[in-house]
Order: C-alpha cells, then structure tokens, then sequence
C-alpha cells in the first residue's frame, strides 16, 4: 500500500479527529477471522500493529490471499457501499491491534456533515482504487507474458 492511503496521510487532522472519536480498541490472535466474504460489512478497522491478510474464498482450498495490510491501513471498505456486504475475507496473521469503527454511526456523521463525509468518500475510494490498481499489477505479473512492467 501506499502512503497516501493510510489514515494520517489521507485525512486531514480535523477529519482525523472526528473520526477517532468513534473508535474503539481491539486486538486480534493469530488466526482471527476478521470477517467473512458474504457476509454483512458492520464495521471496520484501521490497523495500529501487526498484519491483516485480505483473502477470497476458494471452494475446496485455503483462502487464497490478494493483500496483506498493515499500520495505519484501512481494514474493510464494504461497510460504505450498499448492500454493505463483505467482498473478501481477512484474517489476522500476527497479533493485531486495530482501533475499530462501527459503520453505521460513521455513515451517521458522514450524513449529518457533508465535508467529513466527503472527506471519509475519497479515502475509501482512494483505498478502493489503490487495491484495484494492485490487483490489476499481480495479474499482469501472473498472466502477462513479459511481467507487469509499468501501468502508466
């Protein structure tokens, strides 16, 4: 991940410190199952210690596993988009500390404040947009018969 798509360098403090006040402390053990692709997106987390794997449930196998995230990084952006239904899984692959959020009082202050909604709306689509960009690059290197090279 990128720099610009963790929590201090892609918010403003003002918007930083709105949304702090809704977190909330939590730990993860090895091997905790964050959430479940399919499954209702009600909260999110961003990632203070440790590491976080993003993964896609393959039938018959061990979830195969898109993205590692770690400090500073946004865990979850379903919870913003409607149906808000997990897109992937994630589990913890270290001790994790995280600050969570539950969704619905960030889309709450989201509605009742336009800047910091729309502040919270181009981080998650930065997020969105810089996984995209990643998945396109692993399949290039996958696929591509002479590696992925530049995309721009």
């Amino acid at each position: 991940m990128t720099s610009a798509t963790t929590l201090t360098a892609a918010l403003e403090p003002v918007h930083r410190e709105r949304l702090m006040q809704l977190d909330r402390e939590v730990s993860f053990e090895v091997g905790t199952r964050l959430f479940e692709e399919g499954r209702h997106a009600d909260r999110f987390w961003i990632v203070r210690t440790g590491s976080v794997a993003l993964d896609l449930h393959v039938p018959g196998r061990r979830p195969a596993v898109i993205e590692t995230l770690g400090h500073g990084e946004l865990v979850g952006w379903s919870w913003h988009f409607p149906p808000y239904l997990w897109h992937l899984g994630a589990e913890a692959i270290s001790p994790v500390r995280t600050w969570e959020f539950d969704a619905e009082a960030v889309r709450a202050m989201c509605a009742a404040d336009p800047e910091f909604g729309r502040a919270i709306a181009v981080w998650v689509g930065r997020v969105v947009a810089q996984r995209l960009h990643a998945s396109r690059v692993r399949l290039l290197d996958l696929y591509a018969p002479y590696g992925s090279g530049s995309l721009t």
